[in-house]
Formats: C-alpha cells, sequence, structure tokens
C-alpha cells in the first residue's frame, strides 16, 4: 500500500491577501471586545496604568501577529505573554494560538495551549471584574483554549486533507497525460507495423514486375500489356490492402464497416499460392491441428510473419526457394519456419529492414517470440505464438 507523504505547512498554508487579513483582524477585533469591553470603564476610572497598558500591550499584539507565520511558535509565546496583562490582545493571542494548531505539531500545541490557558488564568486574577468566581472562571477558560486549539487541528487536518486531493488529482491529471502519449505512440507503431506488412508485400511485387518489363525488349504488344495489366491489379490490390488497414484502425468508428475482413490463418494458402503464380517457388507444409480453428489475432500475426517471410526472399533471394512449415495445436501453442538460401543477387526493390522489427514487435504483443538465424547459407526465420495470443 502506497503511502502519501505528509506535506510541508507552507504547502498547506492558504496564501494570505489583503481580504483574509482583514476578516482575520476583524475577528480579532471581535474577540478583544468580548474580553476588555465589561472592564474598559472601569479601568479608566480606577485603573488608569492598568488601561494604559492594556491599550500598549493590545496595540503591539496586533502589529506582532501580522508575523506569525515567520516564528509561530515564539510570536504566539509572546503574545500569550501579553495576553496575560491585556485583555485587547486576547484576539491576536487567539488567531496566534490557532495559526501554530494548524500546523499539527503535538509538543506546539500543548505548549501555546498552556501557555494561553496560564495567560487567561492570569488576566482574570488581576482584571478588576466585578464577580469573578475561580471556578467558573477555569472552566471557561479551559473550555475557550480546548475550542481554540482544536479549532485549529480541524483546520489543519483539512487543509491536509484538500492538499492531498489536490496533489492526487494533479498527479492523475499527469498519469492520464503520460497514458495518452503512450496510447499515441503504441498506435503510430501499430499503423507503422501494418503499412509496412501490407504495403511492402504487395509494392515489392510491383517494382520486380515492373523491373522485369523494363529489361524484356523482347516482348510484343499484348504481352506488354498483359504485364501492365498486372502491376495495375498489384497496385489496386495494395490499395484494397490499405484500405482493410485503415478500416482496422477505425474499429471503434460506430458507422459502417467500409473495409474486409482482416487476414486470418486460412487465408495463407491464398498468399502462397498467389506467390507461386507471380513466379516464386515455395514449399509449404501445414501441419497445424485442424480440429480447432486457429483463433483470428494469432491467425493475422502467423499471416503476416509468411507475408513478411514472402516478401523478404523477393527482395533479397530472388528466384531461391522458400521452405514454409506451421506446425501447433491448442496445447503447444503455433509455430511457422521460414527458411531460403541466402541469395548472392539483390531484386531492384529497397529495403529498409523494418519488417522483421515490425514482426518481432508484433509477436511479441502477442505473447510470442521471433528469432532469425543463418544455418549454413540458409537463412532462417522461426516465430511462436500460444494458440490464444
Amino acid at each position: 500500500m502506497r503511502v502519501e507523504p505528509r506535506p510541508t505547512v507552507a504547502e498547506t498554508q492558504p496564501e494570505l491577501t489583503w481580504v483574509s487579513h482583514a476578516w482575520r483582524y476583524a475577528l480579532c477585533l471581535v474577540i478583544s471586545a468580548a474580553v476588555w469591553q465589561s472592564i474598559a470603564g472601569i479601568e479608566w476610572r480606577e485603573h488608569r496604568m492598568l488601561f494604559v497598558a492594556e491599550v500598549s500591550l493590545g496595540a503591539a499584539a496586533y502589529v506582532l501577529v501580522f508575523f506569525r507565520r515567520r516564528a509561530p511558535v515564539r510570536i504566539a509565546l509572546a503574545i500569550a505573554v501579553m495576553s496575560a496583562l491585556s485583555g485587547i490582545a486576547a484576539g491576536p493571542a487567539t488567531l496566534a494560538a490557532v495559526s501554530v494548531a494548524t500546523r499539527r505539531v503535538s509538543w506546539q500545541v500543548l505548549m501555546v495551549g498552556v501557555a494561553n490557558f496560564a495567560a487567561a488564568q492570569t488576566y482574570t486574577s488581576i482584571a478588576p471584574y466585578v464577580d469573578n468566581d475561580l471556578v467558573i472562571t477555569t472552566a471557561v477558560n479551559v473550555a475557550v483554549n480546548a475550542g481554540m486549539m482544536g479549532w485549529g487541528l480541524y483546520l489543519g487536518s483539512r487543509r491536509e486533507i484538500i492538499w492531498n486531493l489536490r496533489t492526487r488529482a494533479e498527479r492523475a491529471e499527469r498519469e492520464q497525460e503520460l497514458r495518452v502519449a503512450q496510447a499515441r505512440s503504441t498506435e503510430r507503431a501499430r499503423i507503422a507495423r501494418e503499412m509496412h506488412d501490407v504495403l511492402a508485400h504487395r509494392i515489392t511485387q510491383v517494382s520486380m514486375q515492373a523491373g522485369a518489363l523494363a529489361f524484356r525488349d523482347d516482348l510484343d504488344r499484348d504481352r506488354l500489356r498483359e504485364g501492365l495489366g498486372q502491376i495495375q491489379g498489384q497496385a489496386n490490390d495494395a490499395l484494397h490492402e490499405l484500405r482493410d488497414v485503415l478500416g482496422v484502425l477505425r474499429a471503434d468508428d460506430p458507422g459502417p464497416a467500409t473495409a474486409r475482413p482482416q487476414p486470418t490463418y486460412d487465408d495463407i494458402a491464398a498468399l502462397v499460392e498467389e506467390a507461386r503464380t507471380l513466379g516464386l517457388d515455395i514449399d509449404w507444409t501445414d501441419d497445424v491441428d485442424e480440429a480447432t480453428p486457429v483463433p483470428p489475432a494469432t491467425g493475422r500475426t502467423v499471416y503476416r510473419i509468411v507475408q513478411e517471410g514472402i516478401t523478404n526472399v523477393r527482395k533479397h533471394a530472388p528466384g531461391a526457394v522458400v521452405a514454409i512449415r506451421s506446425t501447433g495445436d491448442p496445447h503447444s501453442g503455433i509455430r511457422v519456419v521460414l527458411a531460403n538460401p541466402l541469395g548472392a543477387a539483390r531484386a531492384g526493390a529497397p529495403g529498409a529492414g523494418l519488417g522483421l522489427i515490425g514482426l518481432r514487435e508484433r509477436t511479441e504483443l502477442r505473447g510470442g517470440r521471433l528469432d532469425q538465424r543463418t544455418e549454413d547459407s540458409t537463412f532462417v526465420l522461426d516465430a511462436w505464438l500460444p494458440w490464444t495470443a
């Protein structure tokens, strides 16, 4: 379980504006008036020195409390001492004590609370009150100081809760931005893989056929037209498969479907036959258990592996025989191995080297693995996928 770090006091305290200062000082004046108003006249008439001390210490307390956040405990203790001789200082003493309590440090709360209680007891003992019952006065002072410190503790706890909620919201927003960025990156990689797998196969065929026609000067008009028709057909197939990819990428679109079904394992036979009609020599062995259909996602990945293998043979070993063997069942998963001799000649179609990288990413995303190796003079592409990838 993750433990949230406790914030510092500076992080939880609200910023003090002139409005904040104004209403706090107004509340202090109300408290000072409530404490001093009943004896102010008596002091003016009978205890003039005490009256002067009340006003002087009270004014100093109102100035000092303005700086309470710079040294909360020391200022609260100093104002508590002032309030022992000045009822006017009771307002600032209350504000300074509550400010210390919001910090929620036990020893500070206890020290300031005891100091304010002692100051209140002292003031009620020396002030010229008409009726001054010690038991009642003590009970009132205890209740007032306990309530004062309790209110400060509540404010501090509430500020900390609000800070935690705000911090969590900000962290959740940052994490959401990271997830969106990661999803965008993943989607870009997915689009790149689909584009490469679909277009590289077709464009390689177009490039090879166009290159063959360019080197043939013995073709009559009909055979040339036939060759150009085949190139046009391959280009059209590339466009259709590109639309299929875009349809998959729009799979969450609630509108009508615009793409043909994506290839599955059963479509590999047609892929191999098409490559054979275009002159590629393929020895394909299908030993996959026929009792249980290969899941569509797994079959599509195997299809792309075979498709990329055929494309690579056209690019890097034209004229070579490629052996393709697929085996598997629901218990052991499905494995496909492509092997072809390393060719000295290369086709005219350029390669970016991204095909096998994309295949490896696609295979690993499905929980499988893909290896490439050279055995003597034979290039081997070996892939395995779990049946329910």
